[in-house]
């Protein structure tokens, strides 16, 4: 590809005959920027033996699946959505450090029932080069079950993600993280289908005002609003704050909060002990 190093050009070699050996691949695709940069390549390399899927439950962020399911018939590739039913695992709902794993082995497990169903060879995600170094406790399930991680593999970098996604015109290139509803929890504070939407509406509201990347932390009567530090000035307005005070409050949350050190990944990491995170 013209225009990009000789090291991410590399990379990319180096991906491509990764999923080369593979002969055929169910993408677990999300609609982000990571699975999104998996599924154009896999489909370039494998043509029509590349298979998106794609969950849908109560955990995700409001307009992911609509924007997975555009995304797949702009690449062209085959796409089904299963649904899931996370709520209805209690190892799931009591929230603890362990959360995502058991989350990724129902999807996991699902989506190897659809491999076999299609005679597809391998199911591969989007986790990449960075992620080896964050708490992922789904990375431990996708190890147990199988699942290839041909980004990891290739040692791709998000931002590296990004610059390659931006040179094959992705709309995902610079799509801001959006993970499950699950992870604004504090760890031991249950999951319910009420507390996920009064988040998602939350959000939605707060999306309002131009705000791309943004978290509303749940912690009971108390919302802890994430956002990056330039756009901090917009929610200080004195018409805009009173608007969100009110929402807020409409929702149930007495106390609004905005985070002084910004929008971060994991925030809810921060607070775990070392021991307490699984491998």
């Amino acid at each position: 590809m013209e225009g990009i190093d000789t090291e991410l050009s590399g990379k990319l070699e180096r991906l491509e005959k990764i999923l080369s050996t593979m002969g055929s691949t169910l993408v677990a695709y999300s609609g982000g920027v990571d699975s999104t940069f998996l599924l154009k390549v896999s489909s370039d390399v494998l043509k029509d033996k590349t298979l998106a899927v794609t969950a849908n439950s109560e955990i995700y962020p409001p307009g992911e699946l609509e924007e997975a399911e555009g995304n797949a018939k702009m690449l062209g590739v085959r796409h089904k959505v299963i649904e899931t039913n996370e709520l209805d695992d209690t190892c799931f709902t009591s929230n603890t450090p362990e959360r995502c794993y058991y989350c990724k082995k129902e999807l996991f497990s699902k989506l190897f029932q659809l491999a076999n169903q299609f005679d597809l060879d391998h199911i591969i995600d989007g986790s990449n080069y960075d992620d080896l170094y964050d708490f992922r406790p789904g990375m431990k399930a996708a190890s147990e079950l199988g699942v290839k991680s041909p980004l990891k593999d290739a040692m791709f970098t998000k931002e590296e993600i990004r610059i390659l996604s931006k040179k094959m015109s992705l709309p995902t290139w610079d799509k801001p993280s959006s993970p499950c509803l699950s992870s604004r929890f504090p760890y031991g504070s249950k999951i319910t289908k009420e507390k996920l939407l009064r988040v998602k509406l939350a959000e939605e509201f707060l999306s309002k005002f131009g705000i791309r990347q943004l978290r509303v932390r749940d912690h009971g009567d108390i919302a802890r609003i994430e956002i990056l530090k330039p756009d901090m000035g917009i929610l200080l307005k004195e018409d805009v704050s009173k608007k969100i005070t009110d929402r807020f409050h409409a929702l149930g949350y007495t106390y609004i909060t905005l985070d002084l050190k910004g929008y971060r990944t994991g925030s809810m990491n921060e607070s775990l002990k070392r021991e307490d995170r699984i491998g």
